[in-house]
């Protein structure tokens, strides 16, 4: 046998090991057993897997207990599966058998395992498996699939079962999360090396064919903007195409002061009757004040005497106006013209009563949080692009006032709930910021912090104590606008690609999945039905499931879709978490019809949901097989189905002398698929 072998690599295809043939050069072989060490095996795979899976995934060969190649001896298949096993022990060539089995893997079955070496050896005891079990018991028991959830994954819920976790993966899983949760500075993105096939590196943002917006600049032509096409010019003074207006109509006299805002401030019984909705509608989704030492000020407040109430603080005044703002927008006694005065009245009146505080100069928590609510009402009443300005102003006074610094040292003296107020409202702050900037495409500027998630704790001892269920809203919400603000915010905003390499897109997706995990079991484990049941008893919780899972999932939607030279649109992946998302809408109209026709926020995010599947759709079209999967495949008519019900629900907003006019053009804009679709099964 010559020395010189020559290797030949048989076929392989995407996510398969090559396996090689040769002969063994003799001066290589080893008589006897196949190895004498007595390290554990070390074990490999790459391909399939569960996507929950968080165990290494490399290529290459499986080393058992000594050197175990994929050498020809005509005992290699390859049977397809997902699974690979390899033995353990020793064993010798006449006792194993090796194959690969299409993924990576290579399988080693042992036929004896405890078959004792070659004479004068003492016999080897088999090798147990060392790599730690992350899945639950009860999943591993049951032998199925598990999400590995905390507290509880997603089927033991649905099982009613205990679920316990190793020891082990209780650390590793721990160890990841916090690694999650540390301070965050955003790296800027390498520069394009090359070009794309698309101008926009996002599935997602793909525009549409038409005219209309060609001339009005990469700002307004942005995906974020679209459904604000016909108030659209030109001119620069107009950056989001809301219009041109001042947001706040001045009612005001020089002279007035703070006892001219408060002199028009409604009688008490009307107040708390729009605060009570306040607290129904808007304090659910973000819940930034301490509800029971709010009610303590304001009733503090109307206690006074009027010239008393006159020299009151400011921007208390401003933040009981700008809740008596919030609350008439989803107030349904009165037509939608008298709610839309009513509340811009409100509003005006918070802003001038932030003035007499002198608010661009001081700040106070309480300050801070009338400009977040502020910032809010404008996106609602159609000024994104005021509310987004505002929000500029927010965000610098919350760090000249150290809001984003740990108040355990800027603050070591304060109390922990003034430390917990604190957080609350930085986080808000946070929220606003990375959320508002995901919709528009910007770069977001609450980047600089080291105000740590893991220490927004419930304090049973206080009296002041939060709601549990609200913690724990405000945490996960938290620990997403972490992660969206890194790896999503500053990326889109200077059009580069999300991930550049498919081991990036992984890694980002599995980091996606390990935040819905930590997520509390109420905020996972749902359905419409169950939702609908759950609204008759604690509709608080509803609307935080709703608004939660429409975030996490829509900017999942956002990774799947990203595109690069490198990494391909996840076409399942995004069409699956776009209807995650928008069913989140569907299920919010369904429940709180009055409540969906206000909030901005969602509306505009499940149109771009709507969107996204429209473009990511036509583009499948297009590709071989692509009109037959849009007719059988379920999910693209699933898919479809759910561009024709947001069409639908833009409808019903639009009708009547009162409707809507930006769900008229969200209604305009998602049309132009509508022919797209039908000519694509027709043929």
């Amino acid at each position: 046998m010559s020395d010189v072998v020559k290797m030949e690599k048989l076929p392989n295809s995407a996510g398969r090991a090559n396996i090689f043939t040769s002969s063994v050069p003799a001066h290589h072989q080893r008589p006897g057993p196949l190895a004498t060490t007595t390290g554990t095996a070390r074990r490999t795979r790459t391909g399939l897997g569960s996507p929950y899976d968080n165990e290494p995934l490399v290529g290459g060969t499986s080393f058992g207990n000594g050197y175990s190649h994929g050498y020809g001896n005509g005992n290699e298949n390859e049977n397809g599966n997902g699974n690979g096993v390899d033995g353990e022990g020793s064993a010798s060539l006449a006792h194993s058998r090796k194959h690969s089995n299409g993924f990576g893997n290579i399988v080693v079955n042992d036929q004896d395992s405890t078959t004792a070496s070659p004479i004068g050896e003492p016999e080897r005891k088999r090798q147990k498996r060392n790599k730690p079990t992350l899945s639950c018991f009860e999943c591993v028991e049951r032998k199925t699939k598990c999400d590995r959830g905390r507290p509880h994954c997603l089927a033991c819920i649905k099982r009613q079962t205990e679920c316990k976790y190793a020891h082990v993966a209780n650390l590793l899983e721990e160890t990841t999360r916090n690694a999650a949760n540390g301070r965050r500075m955003t790296k800027p993105p390498k520069k394009k090396t090359g070009t794309t096939k698309s101008s926009t590196p996002n599935a997602a943002d793909r525009g549409f064919a038409t005219g209309r917006i060609n001339s009005l600049g990469s700002v307004a032509t942005s995906t974020g903007l679209l459904s604000n096409v016909p108030f659209s010019s030109p001119g620069s003074s107009n950056v989001f195409g809301i219009g041109s207006e001042h947001p706040f109509a001045n009612y005001w006299t020089c002279e007035g002061g703070l006892p001219e805002v408060i002199s028009v401030m409604p009688e008490k019984v009307q107040a708390d009757i729009l605060l009570i909705r306040y607290f129904e509608c808007v304090d659910p989704v973000y819940p930034m004040l301490h509800r029971q030492t709010f009610y303590a000020d304001y009733e503090h407040f109307w206690s006074l005497t009027r010239p008393e109430r006159d020299g009151a603080d400011a921007s208390f005044v401003a933040l009981i106006f700008v809740m008596l703002a919030l609350g008439t927008q989803f107030v349904t006694s009165t037509s939608p013209k008298e709610r839309k005065q009513t509340a811009e009245f409100y509003a005006s009146a918070s802003n001038q009563a932030l003035r007499m505080s002198s608010y661009l100069s001081s700040a106070s928590l309480r300050s801070i949080q009338a400009m977040v609510l502020i910032t809010y009402f404008l996106i609602n009443d159609n000024h994104a692009s005021d509310g987004w300005a505002f929000a500029g102003i927010l965000i610098r006074q919350a760090y000249a006032m150290g809001l984003h610094r740990d108040p355990n040292i800027v603050a070591p003296g304060a109390s922990p709930f003034e430390k917990q107020q604190r957080r609350k409202v930085w986080q808000a702050v946070l929220l606003q910021d990375t959320f508002l900037t995901v919709l528009l495409s910007l770069p977001p500027s609450a980047t600089h912090t080291d105000v740590s998630v893991d220490d927004l704790i419930e304090d049973d001892s206080s009296i002041a104590s939060d709601d549990p269920t609200d913690t724990a809203y405000i945490r996960g919400s938290w620990t997403l606008a972490n992660l969206v603000q890194e790896t999503i915010c500053s990326p889109r905003s200077l059009d580069v690609p999300i991930c550049t390499t498919a081991r990036h897109k992984s890694k980002l997706i599995a980091d996606f999945r390990a935040v819905y995990r930590a997520f509390p079991d109420i905020f996972r484990s749902w359905d419409p039905e169950a939702l609908t049941a759950l609204a008759q008893t604690d509709k608080r919780v509803v609307r935080q499931t709703l608004f939660l899972s429409s975030n996490y999932f829509h900017n999942l939607m956002l990774v799947h879709a990203s595109e690069s030279p490198d990494v391909p649109v996840n076409v399942r992946g995004t069409l699956e978490a776009a209807h995650d998302a928008i069913a989140a809408f569907f299920v919010l109209f369904s429940l709180f019809e009055a409540e969906a026709r206000v909030w901005w926020v969602f509306n505009h995010r499940a149109f771009l949901e709507a969107l996204c599947i429209g473009n990511v759709l036509r583009e499948a079209a297009k590709e071989p097989g692509g009109e037959e999967n849009m007719e059988k495949d379920p999910l693209f008519v699933r898919a479809r189905a759910d561009i024709y019900r947001m069409i639908d629900i833009m409808r019903i907003m639009s009708q009547g002398e009162q409707g809507s006019e930006t769900a008229r053009t969200r209604v305009q804009v998602l049309s132009e698929f509508v022919p797209v679709f039908e000519q694509e099964v027709a043929r």
